[in-house]
């Protein structure tokens, strides 16, 4: 009875992954766009103080600015929304195939392979190497430097 209602919640889990509900409200929950896009009237066009322009044109132009780039927004995202949204779909599709088809078996490979390399090559350097230079560290140990001052 316990395993049936663990593998029913598994099945439930894998099947809220795709269906997941998303938030109307909160469309950047992760917080990807929160320095690049965001370009208000005031970011783009400031008038210095002593050169202003008239009242009304100032209004009709920060009106005519949000209103335009709202509704192009729209527009674009109705327009080109749907179909970038599956070009970026098959794109990281594409490259979340060949990271796990590719990438990581050839890394894995690669780790295996030179794992035993490894092992010989420190074969080598323990048995060549290691007496060498324990030889001429012994060598070198009697060596004593004195530096003088000489006026």
């Amino acid at each position: 009875m316990a395993e049936q209602q663990s593998e029913l919640e598994e099945r439930i889990i894998i099947k809220d992954q795709h269906t997941k509900e998303i938030d109307l409200v909160n469309r950047d929950p992760k917080h990807i766009n929160e320095d690049v896009v965001k370009v208000d009237f005031e970011d783009v066009i400031a008038e210095p103080v002593g050169t202003y322009s008239f009242d009304g044109v100032w209004k009709t132009s920060y009106t005519t600015f949000t209103v335009s780039k709202y509704w192009c927004y729209r527009l674009l995202s109705a327009v080109l929304g749907i179909p970038l949204a599956v070009v970026w779909g098959f794109l990281f599709a594409l490259i979340s195939f060949c990271h796990i088809w590719a990438v990581v078996p050839c890394i894995k490979s690669y780790l295996i392979e030179i794992q035993c390399v490894s092992r010989i090559y420190s074969l080598c350097i323990h048995t060549f190497c290691d007496p060498l230079f324990e030889a001429l560290s012994k060598i070198c140990s009697n060596i004593r430097v004195a530096l003088r001052k000489e006026i």
